[in-house]
């Protein structure tokens, strides 16, 4: 599965790119598999990744918890917690 992945704010900064198109294997299910997976593709991705339980993603941009799947996603937006005032 080819999914669209787009960064935000810190996230971004680390990994060093806003967005990339990213062939996912198999075994990548769920968005904590995701997660697990995008810390394997350097070390960039694994700095920015290195607290995954406070990494926020939404998936055709609705947010989404570690434990849902990512079949059918068309875009992936990962990002940091937000805080509002």
């Amino acid at each position: 599965m080819t999914v669209k992945l787009v960064y935000f704010a810190w996230v971004r900064e680390r990994i060093g790119r806003q967005e990339e198109d990213l062939d996912l294997p198999a075994s990548v299910v769920t968005v904590r598999d995701l997660l697990a997976h995008l810390t394997t593709l350097g070390e960039e991705y694994e700095n920015a990744l290195q607290f995954p339980n406070v990494i926020r993603v939404a998936i055709n941009q609705e947010h989404a918890e570690h434990d849902e799947p990512i079949a059918g996603a068309r875009e992936i937006g990962i990002f940091p917690p937000m805080t509002g005032g």
